[in-house]
């Protein structure tokens, strides 16, 4: 299915190649500034239905944005960036219905057992996303944080997801050579979590037509949905029409988030 995102960077609502977000202003490569607050997209969501899609904040000011998508959508929206057991519970609160951890649980390379176990408990297994998202190296997808600056040793395989999935409700991966380059999806990846991965997932990076909504969906057998970003029309983009995107999901109905 598809899942919609709300990118926000500097308190607006953008569409940025993320492996760009650390080189600086003059190697940030920006797809599209919305004229729109982040308000508008989440009514829109709101208005077509769309659940479980993710506001991501890039980087520091982008709190009140985000906050304020949430309250509009209360329980439809999952948020992510710089999500930490301090502040977890508080973003639960502004309505978010998941929030999304990444370099919090895999500082250092590794997986922190103490940390996943900690804020499992503060969040509860079923409001907390693990993103995964990962870069191929050789035959291997392997997990990087830090904003994708930090490659770990930790490797997308049948073992590393089923055991993370007894500390969360859902994944989400970028396939972080694709994200934001319009390029097409990696399906061999698709497939992979497909098969490996015993809840849910979201896979997001280089979605440019709506074939890919139906290739993923195909190659996955409806396990892994898809999150667009520049490619759609609300974002500046040419390649799929967001309209197209919810009647797939009013086709094929919605799995729950």
């Amino acid at each position: 299915m598809f899942r919609p995102c709300i990118d926000l960077h500097e308190g607006r609502v953008k569409q940025i190649v993320g492996s760009t977000l650390e080189s600086g202003t003059q190697g940030l490569i920006t797809h599209f500034v919305s004229e729109k607050p982040a308000t508008w997209y989440a009514e829109l969501f709101k208005r077509d239905g769309l659940r479980g899609g993710h506001v991501i904040m890039l980087g520091p000011g982008n709190e009140e944005a985000a906050r304020a998508a949430l309250a509009v959508y209360p329980g439809g929206l999952q948020v992510g960036g710089g999500i930490n057991s301090n502040n977890a519970k508080a973003w639960l609160d502004a309505g978010a219905s998941h929030v999304i951890v990444s370099s919090w649980v895999f500082h250092g390379g590794q997986i922190d057992w103490d940390r996943l176990r900690i804020l499992a408990q503060i969040v509860g297994k079923e409001r907390l996303v693990l993103d995964l998202s990962c870069k191929k190296v050789g035959d291997q997808y392997l997990v990087a944080c830090d904003r994708w600056k930090t490659l770990t040793q930790i490797e997308i395989c049948p073992s590393t997801l089923e055991e993370l999935a007894n500390w969360c409700d859902e994944f989400l991966v970028h396939a972080i050579d694709r994200e934001g380059k319009l390029t097409g999806v990696d399906l061999e990846l698709v497939e992979k979590l497909a098969d490996w991965s015993p809840i849910a997932v979201t896979y997001a990076g280089g979605a440019r037509s709506i074939q890919d909504l139906y290739d993923v969906t195909r190659v996955s057998k409806g396990r892994v949905d898809l999150t667009i970003g520049s490619a759609l029309d609300i974002f500046g983009g040419t390649g799929v029409r967001y309209s197209d995107a919810v009647e797939f999901n009013r086709r094929f109905g919605k799995r729950a988030s």
